[in-house]
């Protein structure tokens, strides 16, 4: 095994055979936190957003902080009860994306596919982003440098999940329950103390906020609404991920749509405890928080500005730290898990974006490269094609999260209008064939689900087009116009590849003659045996051509070629410009203008070796003439190998790797167990 081998098994682990997919099925305590990271997560950022756009019109906003939760916890609980119908009705995994192409057409399919795809690098870019902004707050040498910090999570995150969905599933598991368990935990504590009148303040409860210019008189009725939609469409960020279920059913153990919508059903009802728990508890403790980027708003109770060296520290971490004031553990553990979590919110994207572009390379919108699965059974193509995304991404914006949040969740609501659109008329569809009346009773109320669903993300979409079209939903829209776009050509370019590909009767016909022509560079063991071959082969007509760069040369070989008595003519071709590969470019094209209806099939003598950089220093003029014939009309380029000794370096390499027992091979029934040893089936 050579040393790249060594390090991709050292990063990556054995390979996985194809019958072994099964192995890497998912049960639901591994599912949850593998595909809810994404919408737990929110819960670190969504009441941050509600509360700054709140902000803007100053504390006596912030009333309505509660209702606001409510209203996101709403639609929340009705696109999940939605997407439960979606994983029962479409369990291949395609998700959005099928049920928009099955039942509203390949444009309606195209269009939810762009969605998702721009959404799931936001997922990555924001959350890796929200991370780094939380560990430079704690490890000072990170400030300024937050961008590469996220760029190195992202890649750290990208070989995590190369190792196969399973792994990357056991591996994010235990932070996952342990943010899960410490915002349950604080809230619960929370809401205790203040049963017992003892819940305290938060850090910035003292502090007064002035309202935005222009908003400081009490707002108009029209100006109220504003507000509280900006607000809303900040804090249905917390929905972005809910999809990414219904686009991994085939990753479930079987019932695979049970153990999905079971999966679907615990996740809202975290979610939803979770998000609400905290604005309640942020409402009740006094907070205050504004826009990071606008901190003279926050002023002492004497009217002076914080200042710029304040350091307004996060929702969550106000409230653990008032809540946690005599446990300080408690604090350290919340911030801690909540850092954690942000990072690996994005492997829901990882997760959920491979499979759709395995999907769409199926369908002939994406490259069919992306449908290929990697040494460990996931689809690697995807996972790294996303970490290049999200990066890009990072480092256009420098991980400023407040900056790449005005691009989120619009992707997503467009998926989830398409989707319900597509459910309803899946429903509809199959209500004017079924007689059953307790089935046709549990498919209206199917569809009764799905068209509250689409009535409630409708609003929302139309709430974040107009409040966040401006701040950077703009760009979201011109990326998903550019996937569109690129897809639509990706499939327009297959299907005219396909039509020229196809077969007809002209395609039988046999070519007049074969002119077969042998390249030689010397008369060596290379050369011979590709004479012997072309031979072989019964040409019409065969010659070996050399190019005369060097009159010394030329007369050696000729010398040589007329002693060995060679039954084969040898014709020069002179390069006064010690050219190699034009002048025999253009000699196998005046054969093939000759005879049009002819074949001209050049063979080309290749060295075999064994080690890398050998191959540094052998075949390069025949790589560069094999790129230059394959465009030439009526030529065939035919490689004869000739296995020099260290080739037999990479063969014995190779064998010993085939025929390895692996740990775990006899459990598996793949290896024979003999009295002369293990023998590999």
């Amino acid at each position: 095994m050579g040393a790249g081998d060594v390090s991709k098994r050292i990063l990556l682990g054995r390979k996985l055979r194809s019958s072994q997919l099964g192995e890497t099925l998912l049960p639901k305590r591994i599912a949850l936190p593998v595909f809810a990271s994404d919408a737990l997560s929110s819960v670190a950022y969504a009441p941050d957003e509600v509360f700054i756009m709140l902000s803007l019109a100053g504390v006596s906003a912030y009333s309505f902080s509660w209702k606001i939760g409510l209203a996101v916890a709403l639609v929340m609980a009705v696109v999940i009860a939605s997407y439960r119908q979606t994983v029962h009705a479409y369990p291949s995994g395609g998700g959005d994306y099928e049920v928009a192409t099955v039942n509203l057409g390949k444009t309606a399919g195209t269009t939810v596919a762009s969605a998702l795809l721009v959404d799931y690098v936001l997922t990555v870019a924001v959350s890796i982003s929200s991370g780094a902004q939380y560990a430079a707050s704690a490890i000072p040498a990170l400030q300024g440098h937050e961008a590469t910090a996220a760029s190195v999570a992202v890649v750290l995150l990208m070989a995590i999940n190369l190792r196969g969905i399973r792994e990357s599933g056991g591996f994010f598991a235990v932070p996952t329950y342990a943010f899960m368990v410490a915002i349950l935990g604080m809230c619960a504590y929370g809401f205790l103390r203040m049963m017992l009148g003892d819940l305290p303040e938060v850090e910035s409860a003292e502090l007064l906020i002035k309202p935005e210019p222009g908003l400081e008189e009490p707002l108009t009725t029209l100006g109220l609404l504003l507000l509280l939609a900006r607000a809303f469409s900040s804090g249905c960020a917390a929905l972005t991920g809910v999809e990414a279920i219904s686009n991994g059913v085939p990753a479930f153990k079987r019932p695979k749509s049970k153990n999905a919508a079971t999966t679907l059903l615990l996740l809202g009802m975290i979610a939803i405890t979770m998000m609400v728990s905290v604005i309640v508890l942020a409402r009740q403790m006094g907070i205050r928080y504004v826009d990071p980027h606008d901190l003279d708003r926050l002023t002492y109770g004497d009217g002076t500005p914080v200042g710029g060296d304040y350091e307004q520290h996060a929702v969550i971490a106000q409230i653990a730290r008032a809540v946690f004031s005599d446990f300080s553990p408690g604090f350290y553990l919340v911030v801690t898990v909540t850092g954690v979590i942000l990072v690996l919110a994005a492997n829901t994207a990882f997760n959920g974006f491979p499979v759709l572009g395995s999907i769409l390379a199926q369908d002939g919108f994406a490259p069919r490269a992306l449908g290929s699965r990697g040494d460990r059974l996931a689809y690697s193509n995807g996972i790294v094609f996303l970490a290049a995304m999200a990066i890009a991404l990072i480092l256009a914006f420098d991980a400023e999260t407040t900056k790449l949040i005005q691009l989120y969740i619009v992707g997503v609501f467009v998926s989830f209008n398409l989707s319900q659109l597509g459910m309803i008329r899946h429903w509809t569809r199959h209500l004017a064939t079924e007689k059953d009346p307790a089935v046709r009773r549990k498919m209206a109320r199917s569809r009764v689900i799905n068209t509250i669903g689409l009535a409630m993300t409708a609003v929302v979409l139309v709430i974040i087009l107009i409040t966040k079209f401006l701040a950077g939903a703009w760009i979201t829209i011109l990326a998903m116009i550019g996937f569109f776009l690129l897809m639509r050509g990706i499939r327009t370019h297959y299907d005219q590849v396909a039509e020229e590909l196809a077969a007809d009767e002209d395609d039988k016909l046999m070519p007049t003659r074969v002119h077969a022509i042998v390249l030689v560079s010397k008369l060596h063991k290379p050369t011979l045996r590709a004479l012997a071959f072309a031979k072989a082969t019964r040409p019409n007509i065969l010659e070996g051509i050399y190019v005369a760069a060097d009159p010394a040369a030329t007369n050696r070989l000729l010398d040589e070629w007329d002693e060995r008595r060679m039954d084969v003519p040898l014709k020069v071709l002179h390069s006064p410009y010690r050219e190699l590969i034009r002048p025999v470019v253009e000699y196998a094209t005046e054969i093939r203008r000759a005879n049009p209806r002819g074949v001209v099939a050049v063979y080309i003598p290749e060295y075999v070796v064994g080690r890398w950089w050998e191959q540094l220093l052998h075949n390069q003029t025949a790589l560069r003439l094999k790129g230059r014939l394959l465009f030439t009309p009526g030529v065939m380029v035919i490689s004869v190998p000739y296995q020099l000794r260290s080739s037999r370096i990479a063969q014995e390499r190779e064998l010993r790797d085939d025929f390895r027992v692996r740990p775990g091979d006899l459990r598996r029934g793949q290896v024979d167990k003999r009295d002369d040893g293990q023998v590999p089936r």
